[in-house]
């Protein structure tokens, strides 16, 4: 499949880590020019570096997502892309009398406000060349309750709801959006929860066991790839299977 994004330009957000950098390589190596976002400088150099020795061009922007007009100034550094891939996000676990209202707006603000600010700074560029996707990634969290994850589970819901607005919006212009729906992923940012804390959520899968980052990479490079060029507006679930009842 080499080459088969040869020519595209693409943004990952929270690219220096787990399944942001996992796309940012896979998409490197099939040809696309690739725009890493994230926080740390230096990571995003060793991502850029790693990008490169696939053969494909690659920098870095840096932003921080939870500030509104860093989100815009990211959007006017990368400029005109091809595939947008809404990755970075932020989880924070408490119950309901213990999330505060600082909690619920970054939540909000990073895995909702921002994908909704650089679609709207990107996606009509894509519309006006004719062609574009853009895929957002979610988690099991967004279509089932989740313990201490509400202000999770909600700022998700919103994007799902957002990625079928914008499929609608923007589909008449040859611009596809969809989402990954995730279930637990094996990544820095999951380490942090502890392993027995990841295999409890695991054994609720069919497949019992977390995701490599790579995995849900490749659902996310089937939805930007030509090949699901009749695909838009769907929530792809790549949550390792739902256990039957009883």
């Amino acid at each position: 499949m080499s080459g088969e994004l040869s020519g595209a330009t693409a943004l990952i957000t929270g690219a220096t880590a787990g399944i942001g950098r996992a796309v940012a390589l896979r998409l490197g190596a099939l040809g696309a020019e690739v725009v890493v976002h994230g926080r740390d400088a230096r990571r995003g150099a060793d991502v850029v570096q790693e990008v490169s020795a696939t053969g494909a061009t690659a920098r870095f922007v840096a932003a921080d997502l939870a500030e509104a007009d860093d989100v815009r100034r990211l959007a006017a550094e990368t400029g005109d892309v091809d595939i947008l891939v809404n990755n970075a996000g932020v989880y924070r676990f408490a119950d309901t009398a213990g999330t505060s209202s600082e909690m619920f707006d970054v939540h909000m603000a990073i895995n909702a406000r921002a994908p909704l600010l650089l679609v709207g700074r990107l996606a009509p560029g894509m519309a006006a060349r004719g062609h574009g996707a853009i895929v957002n990634l979610s988690t099991i969290a967004a279509g089932a309750p989740a313990r201490n994850a509400g202000a999770y589970g909600a700022s998700k819901a919103a994007l799902e709801l957002l990625t079928r607005v914008w499929a609608d919006e923007f589909g008449g212009r040859g611009v596809r959006v969809n989402a990954v729906r995730s279930g637990p992923v094996r990544t820095p940012g999951t380490s942090e929860m502890g392993e027995e804390a990841l295999r409890t959520v695991a054994r609720a899968t069919v497949l019992d066991r977390p995701a490599a980052p790579e995995e849900i990479a490749e659902a996310v490079l089937f939805l930007v790839s030509p090949r699901a060029s009749y695909i838009t507006g769907a929530i792809l679930e790549a949550r390792g299977g739902e256990l039957a009842l009883g």
